[in-house]
C-alpha cells in the first residue's frame, strides 16, 4: 500500500453548497482529511484541503467529487500555510 499526503482547493456551485460533500466524502472513502482554509456562502463554496490516505483511495475520492459537480485543484504548499 503506498500512501500519500495532498492538498487541494475544493470549488463548489450554488447547488452543492447546501449538500455536506466533505461529510459524504469522510463516509465514503478511508481518508483523513484537513480543512485548512474554507469560505462557503449561499451561492459558492472554496475549501483548501489536506487528504491523507492510500494513493488509489485518495484517486477514487477525486474522481468521486469531479462527479458531483466539485472543481478540484492541487494547491502549492505556501499558498495555504499562512
Amino acid at each position: 500500500m503506498a500512501f500519500a499526503k495532498q492538498r487541494f482547493w475544493l470549488t463548489f456551485g450554488e447547488d452543492l453548497c447546501q449538500r455536506p460533500i466533505i461529510c459524504q466524502l469522510a463516509r465514503s472513502f478511508d481518508l483523513a482529511f484537513n480543512i485548512r482554509n474554507a469560505q462557503v456562502t449561499q451561492s459558492t463554496g472554496i475549501v483548501a484541503i489536506e487528504l491523507e490516505g492510500e494513493r488509489e483511495v485518495l484517486k477514487q475520492a477525486i474522481l468521486w467529487l469531479e462527479k458531483e459537480g466539485v472543481t478540484v485543484e492541487p494547491v502549492e504548499l505556501s499558498t495555504i500555510e499562512g
